[in-house]
């Protein structure tokens, strides 16, 4: 594991991160859609570039998200920076479940399923040993149960 990747895993669930990773994910957005998903929470963790559709305004909406491969697949999570709403795009796959994912280069036509029992548990466990933080971000959450998606493509 690379130094820059050991130090972002143990900034993750600080409240350093916390106030400052919002405020990073205007950028995060850009680089994410120039390089296509090549570029995506600046190549610290895994990640992608995730477009829904608006629930309210049909419009598409970008979000640079950690992105766990699983078979043919992807898993996602809700986080919210441990905050206590949703975020807005898994609100948007819950209305939609159809998607793109930016990726490596790839921009893949994707479909959400929300995960639920022994699935989301194991998928659970794969996210937090990538990424520590949410392990914090689920307490601040104040009992909000974060969506876990797994992203099939189509």
């Amino acid at each position: 594991m690379s130094l820059f990747r050991a130090t972002a895993r143990r900034l993750g669930p600080t409240r350093f991160l916390y106030r400052v990773g919002p405020l990073l994910v205007p950028l995060d957005r850009i680089v994410g859609r120039l390089t296509r998903g090549r570029v995506v929470a600046l190549g610290l963790i895994p990640s992608a570039l995730l477009t829904t559709r608006g629930r309210r305004t049909g419009a598409p909406r970008d979000s640079p998200l950690l992105c766990l491969p699983d078979d043919d697949g992807f898993i996602v999570i809700g986080s919210n920076w441990g905050r206590p709403e949703q975020p807005a795009w898994a609100l948007n796959l819950l209305a939609e479940p159809v998607a793109t994912l930016a990726l490596g280069g790839a921009v893949l036509p994707v479909k959400a399923r929300l995960l639920d029992g022994e699935e989301r548990a194991r998928s659970w466990a794969r996210l937090v040993a990538v990424w520590p933080g949410y392990a914090a971000y689920e307490t601040r959450a104040a009992g909000r149960r974060m969506h876990l998606f797994r992203l099939e493509p189509v």
